[in-house]
């Protein structure tokens, strides 16, 4: 495969089909030029001094068209050249193609290309009134030729009458299929474990000819996880399609390579990409999405990645393999930190006047090292705190410990003593929170109790609720 050089200019016929303006029959109507007439065929001029063009719309006298509805008669009311004067980048290699047919026997014409004024003959077709011709060809635009002339010239008409013969059709002469793509990841961050990315590709071809079998594929990055059902064809050819996880519609999640992938254009299908227009047809392209959902092993790193796309010239004769890259999408995601507390009491059960002694110790599990780490753990009424023993700083009145920062693996304990002075059970809650989002709260709290009885001997308090 090949990837497509710098893009040249685009070149490409308008109107090549002759599919406007519609007609019913025939219709001789005015060429480009003449921009006061209310019906006139675009794109088309002609050397007839009347400035005229025949158009014929498919199945008048029996003759069908050789693509869409419509096609031209280039001999209309007087033997002329039919042409398009089109913005080139010399050294561009052009494709040509057309289907050509004669109206009462063999019609001759030739196929002129080159610089205004100094057109170089290049082919004649000649051929009957029982088939179209078809005819392939390709031109590399001359050093210093910005402006390129594609004519046909009538050469011969059977029958002899100046009015009727050669018809054409389906003409296309331009660049090749050039596809881009821009990629982009919604919202833009940086964003937290757990959240979700889309990821939203467009293509858009840049080029003259269509480009065929066009897929795309976007490996889904290291460090998330695809979101089932999130593939989507937001905008273009075959919109909104049918789209799942098992690979039999137009878009699929290829769980063994880790990757979506989506086949887009006119015609696609679960078995092979469809044909895109190019942007003078297209302007916008086509745009699909995908949602992943980012995993703890992206905590505190780029999450990033890129989409390509295969597609084929196929206006040559036989088809050129093309990729196209897009631009790196790239998401900054916050640190994480995984803080595991325990909190433990040297007694469960107590009498008024003794002492209880805590011990409340707080982990980082990681990925990325905590800061800010936080422990709040308030003795409730029935204790009086003694004295608490532990790195960073002890708030007696709000029961908040600061710790400070952990790096990854580190912990710091916290010895709280405190005198019993009322009975029952005694409960309180030790948590521990950090700046760094925590992949698992549930193992920031945890929670002690401890029975406090009015003498050694007397009854249970904690059992009886008195």
């Amino acid at each position: 495969m090949t990837t497509p050089p710098a893009v040249p200019l685009r070149v490409a016929l308008a109107n090549g089909s002759f599919e406007q303006p519609t007609v019913s029959g025939v219709e001789i109507l005015p060429d480009a030029s003449q921009t006061q007439a209310a019906k006139r065929v675009p794109g088309w001029l002609t050397t007839a001094t009347d400035h005229r063009i025949e158009l014929w719309h498919s199945g008048f006298q029996g003759v069908p068209a050789a693509d869409g509805a419509q096609f031209a008669e280039l001999n209309a009311n007087q033997v002329s050249t039919l042409y398009q004067d089109l913005p080139t980048t010399p050294g561009t290699k052009l494709y040509w193609r057309l289907y050509h047919r004669g109206r009462l026997g063999d019609d001759t014409m030739a196929l002129d290309i080159g610089a205004p004024g100094a057109t170089v003959e290049q082919r004649r077709f000649t051929d009957g009134n029982t088939a179209w011709g078809y005819y392939t060809g390709t031109y590399t635009v001359p050093a210093g030729q910005t402006l390129t002339r594609f004519a046909f010239r009538s050469v011969s008409a059977a029958g002899g009458n100046q009015s009727i013969g050669n018809f054409l059709d389906g003409i296309f002469f331009g660049t090749a299929p050039a596809v881009v793509l821009d990629k982009t990841a919604i919202p833009v961050g940086p964003l937290e474990v757990g959240d979700v990315i889309t990821y939203r590709v467009t293509a858009r071809n840049v080029g003259g000819g269509a480009a065929e079998n066009l897929v795309l594929t976007d490996a889904v990055p290291p460090g998330t996880t695809y979101l089932p059902g999130s593939l989507r064809i937001v905008d273009g050819p075959n919109a909104g399609a049918k789209t799942d996880a098992e690979g039999d519609d137009q878009a699929a999640y290829d769980a063994e390579g880790e990757r979506v992938l989506f086949r887009l254009g006119n015609g696609a299908s679960a078995a092979e990409g469809g044909s895109l227009p190019s942007t003078e047809t297209l302007p916008a392209g086509t745009t699909v999405e995908y949602r992943v959902t980012i995993d703890l092993a992206s905590a505190g790193k780029q999450v990033s990645n890129t989409a390509t796309a295969t597609y084929e010239n196929r206006l040559g004769t036989t088809p050129e393999t093309l990729t196209a890259t897009s631009d790196e999408a790239i998401t900054q995601v916050e640190p994480a930190a995984d803080l595991v507390l325990t909190k433990a009491a040297d007694a469960t059960t107590v009498t008024v006047g003794q002492t209880v002694t805590y011990r409340v110790s707080v982990r980082n599990t990681g990925p990325n090292d905590a800061t800010g780490v936080t422990v709040t753990d308030q003795l409730p009424d029935g204790l009086v705190l003694l004295s608490a023993e532990g790195p960073g700083h002890h708030d007696p009145d709000t029961g908040e410990w600061t710790v400070g920062d952990l790096a990854v693996g580190a912990a710091a304990t916290l010895v709280l003593r405190a005198k019993a002075t009322g009975t029952g059970l005694v409960t309180n809650t030790a948590t521990a929170t950090a700046n760094e989002k925590d992949p698992d709260t549930g193992n920031n709290t945890e929670t002690v109790s401890v029975c406090v009885a009015p003498a050694p001997s007397c009854c249970d308090p904690c059992a009886t609720g008195k």
